[in-house]
């Protein structure tokens, strides 16, 4: 008996150390005078490392992803785009994990 207990916690402790930790930051993309922007908005190569040091400066590993935000990111509290904006979008999701 006892040694099915170890076992069963033994399992499950492999479970859970082997899931990552996400989560998803939805950050304004404001235009810079860097061109970041343009890199995450895009999905752009050079996005990957503005994303990496937003996630690393969050105390997370690396980022999963990074895009422009849907409207099903973001909650009723955050407004979104104008209609009439030339921007592709104005809110950029990036997905860190640990």
């Amino acid at each position: 008996m006892i040694r099915t207990i170890a076992v069963a916690a033994l399992l499950l402790g492999v479970t859970s150390a082997a899931q990552a930790e996400y989560r998803t930051f939805i950050i304004s993309n404001q235009p810079g005078e860097y061109g970041v922007d343009q890199c995450l908005s895009t999905g752009a190569r050079c996005g990957t490392l503005v994303a990496d040091a937003f996630c690393q400066s969050n105390s997370y590993a690396k980022a999963k992803t990074f895009r422009p935000a849907e409207s099903t990111d973001v909650t009723a509290s955050v407004t979104p785009a104008s209609a009439g904006s030339t921007e592709k979008s104005q809110l950029i999701a990036i997905e860190c994990e640990r």
